[in-house]
């Protein structure tokens, strides 16, 4: 999109602003935008994604950060886990792959869960034999684990621990 006011150069900020009931947008190039004022107040500041990496990864315990992260380094570009951790950004796309088991640690710290359980759309939800995702199957042995340890019933909770692992492993095999 091109810049409403000076109609050269390409518009990098959008402004929406209701006055009176009525909206206005705008959309301008940085530099016609500082003349009417406006500026992000975050333009300056880098975003301190290595730093909230590091922090997460200093609350671990050492010798299980150690453990996974040492001599950890990417096939393809060499990227270390110790310098995607200083930088907050991997150096390529087999980085993913490299890191999984450590960035599985992180997500969950961050999220609390480390799948993304986002909506499945309806024709998705089962597989060509009507049978559930695995991901849905490893929600539904996640409730059960939950229950099963509230009721105190640990041999039935120690049996669905079992079944998730097999099933996390099966999953982590196919990916």
């Amino acid at each position: 999109m091109i810049c409403q006011d000076c109609k050269k150069r390409e518009a990098q900020v959008h402004l929406t602003q209701i006055i009176n009931n009525e909206k206005m947008s705008l959309s301008l190039c940085k530099e016609c935008a500082a003349a009417r004022g406006f500026h992000s107040p975050l333009e300056n500041m880098p975003f301190p994604l290595a730093e909230i990496l590091s922090g997460i990864g200093a609350k671990m315990p050492s010798s299980l950060t150690k453990a996974k992260t040492e001599g950890l380094a990417c096939k393809q570009c060499g990227l270390t886990f110790d310098e995607f951790a200083r930088l907050g950004r991997f150096g390529c796309s087999e980085c993913y792959t490299t890191f999984r088991e450590s960035l599985q640690t992180i997500m969950r710290k961050i999220h609390g869960a480390s799948l993304h359980r986002g909506k499945t759309p309806g024709l998705l939800e089962t597989d060509k034999d009507s049978q559930p995702l695995p991901i849905r199957e490893e929600e539904r042995l996640e409730k059960q684990l939950s229950k099963a340890i509230e009721d105190e019933d640990f041999e039935r909770a120690a049996e669905i621990r079992d079944k998730l692992k097999t099933l996390r492993g099966e999953l982590s095999v196919n990916e």
